[in-house]
């Protein structure tokens, strides 16, 4: 079995997104020192817990990276970024609150029989920045694999490649989904639609723009209006779709981080591909 890494890798500095992503990592030096000072911690009161500080800045119950197995600590990290950054699978509370007036799923209740399931890739990398994809086009992507939909498939929509993923300009060069393509695939029983691209409407910039030239709230985030109607889920900022030997007849697995009342998760995105 053939895996393929399907996911970025979450970095400071990460010129894809918006807003920055803070990492702050401990050394083992620095990490050995914190967990020592966890034992002030431990009590179970505020006086015990001040007995614990008074006895660690004495010296009497101190422990640092130096008593540790050859003088090295633990590393360890803190991260601070949104749930939408990074390869992550946004789930029915991104969309709306409630869904059929019952309250939308958040990701740590999405079914998890949905992220592992038989995946297709569809390249519709012809289409151009702002443009829509329509259903005509997912039927000639289908039609060029000789492959029919069938419910719970995992479908993968190529629309940008990895070829500007590490630039600014990776938010504004896909085309988007149109809401009646989505429609189309959620009546086939399609639960999860994956891209390679920064979302799955058009680039940002252009939502806005027409929506101030027009007052047209339909023009803002339509395909993610979608999901107020019926329930899919869809993965964004996939990467290495080219990579994919096949365009079906392989397994995908996009298994959420479990995350209390998120509107999304990051995920670990795989193919696993048979070896022939």
């Amino acid at each position: 079995m053939k895996i393929i890494d399907l996911s970025t890798t979450l970095q400071t500095n990460d010129k894809s997104e918006l807003d920055s992503i803070k990492i702050k990592y401990f050394n083992h030096k620095k990490g050995g020192k914190l967990l020592g000072m966890g034992y002030i911690l431990t009590g179970n009161s505020l006086l015990s817990r001040f007995k614990n500080f008074i006895l660690y800045i004495t010296g009497f119950r101190k422990v640092s990276s130096k008593d540790f197995l050859d003088g090295i600590g633990l590393a360890w990290e803190k991260v601070y970024l949104s749930t939408h950054y990074g390869t992550h699978l946004d789930v029915s509370y991104h969309y709306a609150p409630f869904l059929r007036g019952r309250p939308s799923l958040t990701i740590d209740k999405v079914p998890l029989a949905y992220c592992f399931s038989d995946g297709v890739v569809l390249d519709c990398r012809e289409k151009k920045a702002g443009e829509e994809i329509t259903v005509e086009d997912l039927e000639i992507s289908l039609k060029k694999i000789n492959y029919q939909l069938k419910p719970k498939d995992i479908v993968l929509i190529m629309l940008v490649g990895d070829k500007l993923r590490d630039t600014r300009k990776y938010p504004f060069v896909h085309p988007g989904i149109s809401p009646y393509a989505l429609d189309w695939l959620i009546e086939k029983g399609i639960k999860i639609i994956g891209v390679d691209s920064w979302g799955l409407d058009r680039p940002i910039n252009l939502m806005i723009k027409d929506y101030l030239k027009t007052k047209d709230k339909n023009v803002l985030w339509p395909a993610h209006i979608k999901g107020r109607e019926k329930e899919f889920f869809h993965i964004e900022k996939l990467i290495n779709l080219d990579k994919i030997p096949i365009p079906c007849g392989f397994k995908v697995a996009c298994f959420p981080i479990k995350i209390k009342n998120a509107s999304a998760g990051w995920c670990r995105v795989v193919a696993l591909v048979e070896d022939y």
